[in-house]
């Protein structure tokens, strides 16, 4: 599938991942999907903070788009500025849930407890989900993405069929 701009214009699209412990390979990765993203037009959300959901929001910055952190915390200053806006929720980790349930698709980069969180809410939830280079799990938790080009895609499909 060749993915040209607008396919995903106005439509919200979660990049969850590992905050610490993040691996470079899953840094490139999400760097890679947050600018993809934003050439299809759509919107980013991540979780507001450093590993993934920062190199999401600076792929998504890189090509002009738009990309929304939503803390865990009450301190706007503690969200990494890459994104556009941070929105404190003061939720703690409850803040997964809201950014699931936000979000029209959900792209898992690598893998965490709190990341194994979203994934979990995404797929109880029926947000369509993408995972890219998880943990081993159930077979039928959701589509595993090759790369980058590969999970983008996958969500253009997803969204596509809903």
């Amino acid at each position: 599938m060749t993915l040209t701009g607008g396919l995903l214009s106005g439509r919200y699209v979660a990049v969850v991942g590992p905050a610490d412990g993040a691996r470079p390979t899953d840094l490139e990765h999400a760097e890679a999907v947050g600018r993809l993203l934003a050439e299809l037009g759509a919107i980013l959300l991540t979780g507001g903070h450093h590993g993934v959901m920062a190199a999401a929001a600076r792929g998504s910055r890189s090509a002009g788009g738009v990309s929304i952190g939503l803390l865990p915390g009450d301190d706007r200053s503690a969200g990494i500025p890459d994104h556009t806006y941070l929105l404190p929720t003061g939720l703690g980790e409850l803040r997964n849930g809201l950014l699931v349930r936000a979000a029209d698709a959900v792209i898992a980069v690598g893998c965490s407890w709190g990341t194994l969180s979203e994934i979990a809410l995404a797929r109880r939830t029926g947000v369509p989900l993408v995972l890219l280079d998880p943990w081993e799990l159930p077979a039928d938790v959701g589509r595993v993405a090759d790369g980058p080009d590969d999970a983008v895609a996958a969500v253009v499909e997803l969204l596509r069929s809903r």
